[in-house]
């Protein structure tokens, strides 16, 4: 049966998607803007099919893969479940054969052994068993619906038709599609795919972009659906949206790649410098520290900058693989003997508890600080970093390729729900430690010097005076944009 949207339709559709319901291709694939329907044009499809084949005394089956339990629910109640009841409450003829049922159900796969290769290298790995929750729609003459979170095992577990829903946001994208295609394909089964754009690292930015590769291809921006009555305010949601790279993808459907690594690497050039990087160019500054804590087989990163103006040079970047905690503690304490360092902010998370806890107890709480790598600290720190490498007031080592992909490796992601996270793309060697230290320096220097409840004792120097200045002599202490108005330390 050819998909047919009736010229008295059940349930209305605008053009753009009664034109993705109609395109009756084996192979088809939809790019569609936030808020346009997508899943609700996709499951019009399916519903539509499902009540042809009723008709005609035949069976058909649908598998639906979302990106997680909540959308594969998402799709049976606010998409399927109605459709379905309308066409019954409709077409009289269909009640006469039995109702269809709608029904929750779990999808077991037992533990088992399998094949992964990494490069040259082929391990046989222990799988857990794992237990999904599927929604699902029985038709009375056999036909049926599943819809649930998508896994490699459970695209190899379904067969029939097949809908990837939001597939840009599956986790291993390229493993469901290599786990689902054979399936659906070895049967002439129809596969539909349908997402919002999520970078270029994903099967799906490879099957939409890809020419001639033999399928239909649909792209509906906010602009195009507004166009052909989708009813939204464009502006509202854009002033809604606050934030110029996710309304980029979610609703014009860029595809972001050098949007989507949060420092690109025109900015990261742009902010190289010949003398940045050495120790013995020390100026005698304020300094502030962002050190990164290894784990395991982790860089153990301290970056070092000082404030020359308003600007943040770079003066040390010292990173060191698999080294002890008392060898860390070792390179911290020369750190903080060669510079005069007015705060230090730590990586507190899961193993930097004691590190942390020992540095406060060596150089004080008011200097030292903790931070828990919360995705919201971590944007904060990042953004940091960011804004200060776009007003051109940090400056780094020049002409390294590992700082330079350590640099490049985190990426900006924004989920379907619009929250944007950060994450390492695993390329560079050090995990994106270097990063994470130059941002929490640069944090650090963002939130100033710390303010001391003390009264200088006569005759002493103070620890935070340079090598070859008094600590008593304030006015020859640089002024600091951070630390206070301008007026004497």
């Amino acid at each position: 049966m050819t998909a047919h949207v009736p010229d008295n339709p059940i349930i209305h559709f605008l053009p753009y998607q009664k034109a993705w319901i109609q395109d009756a291709s084996r192979f088809k694939i939809g790019m569609f803007t936030r808020r346009g329907g997508k899943t609700f044009g996709s499951c019009g499809e399916i519903v539509n099919d499902c009540i042809g084949a009723e008709i005609e005394k035949r069976k058909v089956r649908w598998t639906i893969l979302s990106r997680s339990e909540n959308t594969a629910k998402e799709a049976l109640e606010d998409a399927l479940k109605p459709m379905t009841r309308a066409y019954y409450a409709v077409l009289k003829g269909l009640s006469n054969l039995g109702k269809p049922i709608f029904t929750e159900d779990e999808f077991h796969v037992p533990a088992h052994v399998k094949e992964v290769r990494q490069g040259d290298q082929t391990y046989m790995i222990e799988v857990p068993e794992a237990r999904f929750k599927t929604q699902e729609v029985h038709f009375p003459g056999g036909s049926r619906v599943v819809a649930l979170s998508a896994s490699p095992d459970a695209a190899r577990g379904f067969g029939g038709n097949l809908l990837l829903d939001e597939f840009a946001f599956h986790a291993d994208s390229r493993r469901i599609w290599g786990s689902a295609y054979p399936v659906a394909a070895r049967g002439g089964h129809k596969i539909r795919v349908i997402s919002t754009p999520n970078g270029k690292g994903n099967k799906f930015y490879e099957l939409m972009t890809t020419v001639d590769n033999g399928w239909a291809k649909h792209h509906v921006d906010i602009y195009e659906a507004v166009r052909q009555g989708l009813d939204v305010n464009v502006e509202e949601l854009r002033r809604g949206m606050a934030d110029q790279d996710a309304w980029a993808q979610e609703f014009e459907l860029a595809w972001l790649d050098e949007a989507s690594s949060w420092l690109d690497y025109d900015l990261i050039s742009s902010c190289e410098h010949p003398e940045a990087g050495f120790p013995q160019l020390y100026k005698g500054g304020l300094c502030f520290v962002g050190v990164d804590i290894a784990a395991r087989n982790d860089l153990f990163v301290i970056w070092v900058v000082e404030q020359v103006g308003e600007v943040l040079f770079t003066r040390e970047i010292i990173a060191r693989k698999r080294i002890s905690f008392a060898e860390q503690d070792a390179l911290l304490d020369a750190v903080m003997k060669r510079y005069r360092v007015v705060r230090c902010r730590m990586d507190q998370t899961g193993m930097g508890e004691k590190p942390v806890e020992d540095a406060q107890r060596r150089y004080g709480s008011e200097v030292v600080e903790g931070v828990l790598f919360s995705a919201a600290a971590k944007l904060d720190m990042a953004t940091a970093l960011k804004e200060s490498m776009q007003d051109r007031k940090t400056r780094i080592p020049a002409g390294d390729p590992e700082l330079r992909a350590d640099l490049h490796s985190i990426k900006s992601q924004v989920g379907v729900t619009g929250t944007r996270r950060l994450i390492a793309d695993g390329d560079s060697d050090g995990h994106a430690d270097r990063f994470w230290a130059g941002a929490l320096a640069v944090s650090a220097a963002d939130l100033g010097t710390a303010e001391y409840g003390y009264e200088a004792v006569p005759g002493t120097r103070s620890r935070y005076a340079a090598p070859d200045q008094g600590g008593d002599d304030e006015e020859d202490a640089p002024g600091s944009r951070w630390g206070h108005d301008g007026g004497s330390w």
